[in-house]
């Protein structure tokens, strides 16, 4: 493999996601958790796999710089294994936010490459219904054609497909991106226009 030639496709990709995604989008998303600060509403950021790290790592930013209290329930492995173990994967999301009584001053984040469905991430699925259940609002970085996180949310970043080789690490890529734009922006006091 030609390393050179690789790094420059990968960063040309990138280059292309920037010019594409969605910014009005991601401004919606700002707006929301510009209110979720004012209200003192509590953030949880769900995803699995590499998603769940920038779960945990976009915790750390919403609490330490933009003030915003944040959760992941992935942080947990105790309870989240204990609920898998007992209970099913799918349903180990919609548990957890049930216990930690979410109501419609919170916002759901969803990290997630393919947005939850039936047959993947089904837990991401269930944790959006629930959380419209409770009025919640949800938001999303989510890339392929979203899946049902970015069908159900109130806003929504879609990360572009730009190389089907390449999905997974550029979404979850983007999400850190995406999450410390939104975590500065809220930071910053920059209100939406």
């Amino acid at each position: 493999m030609d390393y050179y030639r690789y790094t420059s496709r990968y960063l040309s990709e990138t280059g292309m996601i920037a010019a594409a995604i969605n910014q009005h989008d991601i401004v919606k998303i700002i707006g929301i958790m510009h209110d979720l600060k004012k209200k003192n509403g509590r953030l949880f950021i769900l995803g699995v796999g590499g998603s769940a790290a920038n779960a945990s790592h976009a915790v750390n930013d919403f609490r330490k710089l933009a003030g915003i209290e944040a959760y992941a329930p992935t942080d947990n492995v105790s309870e989240l294994t204990a609920r898998t173990n007992d209970d099913g994967w799918g349903g180990v999301f919609k548990a957890w936010l049930d216990v930690s009584r979410l109501n419609e001053d919170d916002t759901l984040l969803i990290l997630s490459v393919g947005g939850g469905s039936d047959t993947t991430s089904a837990n991401i699925k269930e944790a959006v219904d629930f959380a419209a259940a409770k009025h919640a609002k949800i938001t999303g970085v989510v890339s392929r054609d979203g899946g049902y996180a970015f069908k159900k949310a109130d806003a929504c970043a879609l990360v572009p497909v730009i190389s089907q080789e390449r999905i997974t690490p550029h979404a979850e890529g983007w999400q850190s991106v995406v999450c410390h734009l939104i975590v500065n922006a809220v930071a910053e006091g920059d209100e939406p226009a």
